[in-house]
């Protein structure tokens, strides 16, 4: 996930009226000030590794969005609130000037965490003044609610930024909360169940019922091979199974330059396990614990693998003689079990934020009748065996907001599904979240894949 995607396909029902997008706006912007509640001001301010931004950051670039894209060309007697903010705030913007280099960010001391927080609530102001004339063109609200969208895609990074910040943390702090014990039944861990998918022509892609991003059309015809596809995410207990078999130490489940990368970097398990012997409380399977946003707790079997590279995820499904799906496979396989379930609040899970997001992913439910498949998404996102490219017919938009997808298609890799952090309304069939093959602070995980037998 990049942000912000580069343009907005309009959506095919009727467009939010302004009084329900003034009422959407202020409680995207209210979701944002809550994830950002818990934290000191010295924990907003802090940059964990170049790839992560400060909370201070995605608070204030979420702001500089609006002032920049929307209040500076449709506000009367536009006045910025700091012009120093267009510099500061920017992220990767060509077409309306200078960045402050991503990795530096941390350093960004001043302004301080008041002055942001000014900052949001007077461009909050000024667009609730701007939705409240009589008449908004259908242009505006159309980039108001990219806008919106945008700031969403933040409010997942927030958690994942603060997840790794704290991580670094030898205390391991808990972001909110404590550990609870998860109250679900454990599924036969060690088990993949699989649904077979017969082939042939199938359309992918956006089908123009509400939002999408450009990155998801346009839609188009694909031929596949029959295939299977795991019931299920790949869990701890499976990919425990591995670690502990040496899959860290043989290069012949590695790809070539993923195995380079492992042993540069000393792994031996994913990045927020610790195992029995190293510093912590275990607890799990072998003594083996895992951070969560709520802190250390016992490594749950049944809970899907998270936080994995693409480099991990593929190593363990040649392991398990399978392999990654095809962004398309996954896409035709979610369509066939009634589209993605959505990161659905969960009475049986203890890690619950106020405005019904979740902090970590649930175990998979028991199988119910004779299909096994469980509805995909909303737990892990991920990895498919895919790059991350234009669809056929693809073509950015132009201008400034038209700068990001298409000049990010190249060495990355597509993952799908969205994650237990991932607001509701992005856990779609269609959605195209990319990443690096390294990435691992993100909630990554996998499902396995096969030719059909």
């Amino acid at each position: 996930m990049r942000l912000p995607p580069s343009t907005l396909t309009l959506p095919s029902s009727p467009q939010q009226s302004q009084p329900s997008m003034a009422r959407r706006y202020a409680a995207v912007r209210a979701a944002t000030e809550a994830l950002a509640r818990p934290l000191s001001a010295e924990d907003c301010c802090a940059q964990s590794m170049p790839d992560a931004s400060p909370v201070k950051w995605h608070l204030a670039h979420t702001s500089w969005f609006f002032e920049t894209f929307v209040l500076e060309a449709h506000e009367s007697g536009f006045r910025a609130f700091d012009p120093a903010f267009r510099v500061l705030f920017n992220s990767y913007y060509h077409g309306v000037g200078r960045q402050h280099p991503r990795p530096q960010r941390g350093l960004i001391t001043r302004p301080d965490l008041a002055t942001v927080r000014a900052y949001r609530a007077g461009v909050d102001a000024r667009m609730q003044q701007l939705l409240s004339q009589p008449e908004v063109p259908g242009d505006v609200l159309a980039l108001v609610e990219l806008g919106l969208q945008h700031e969403q895609q933040h409010q997942e990074l927030i958690l994942t930024d603060v997840k790794h910040l704290l991580w670094c943390n030898p205390l391991w702090p808990a972001y909110q909360g404590t550990a609870a014990a998860v109250v679900a039944e454990a599924i036969a861990a060690q088990d993949t169940a699989w649904r077979r998918l017969e082939g042939g022509l199938a359309q992918i892609g956006h089908d123009g019922e509400g939002f999408a991003f450009d990155n998801e059309t346009p839609r188009h015809t694909v031929f596949l091979q029959p295939f299977e596809i795991a019931t299920r995410p790949v869990t701890n207990a499976q990919y425990l199974a591995f670690v502990q078999a040496g899959g860290y130490r043989e290069p012949a489940h590695w790809l070539a330059e993923g195995w380079d990368w492992r042993r540069a970097q000393g792994l031996e398990h994913p990045i927020y396990w610790r195992g029995d012997g190293e510093c912590g409380q275990g607890g799990g399977p072998g003594g083996w614990s895992e951070f969560t946003l709520t802190g250390e707790r016992p490594l749950h079997p049944a809970q899907p693998v998270v936080h994995l590279s693409y480099y991990e995820a593929d190593a363990f499904a040649r392991w398990a003689g399978a392999r990654l799906p095809t962004e398309a496979e996954w896409e035709v396989a979610a369509a066939a079990c009634a589209g993605p379930a959505g990161c659905v609040d969960h009475p049986a899970d203890a890690d619950v934020l106020d405005d019904g997001g979740r902090l970590h992913p649930r175990p998979a439910a028991p199988a119910v009748g004779a299909d096994p498949f469980q509805p995909m998404g909303g737990e892990v996102w991920e990895w498919t065996q895919s790059s991350y490219a234009p669809y056929p017919g693809f073509a950015p938009a132009p201008g400034a907001v038209g700068e990001y997808n298409g000049k990010f298609m190249v060495n990355q890799y597509v993952l799908r599904g969205g994650s237990c952090a991932t607001p509701p309304g992005h856990v779609r069939a269609s959605y195209r979240n990319f990443f690096p093959a390294t990435a691992r602070w993100q909630f990554t995980g996998l499902r396995l894949a096969r030719d059909a037998r």
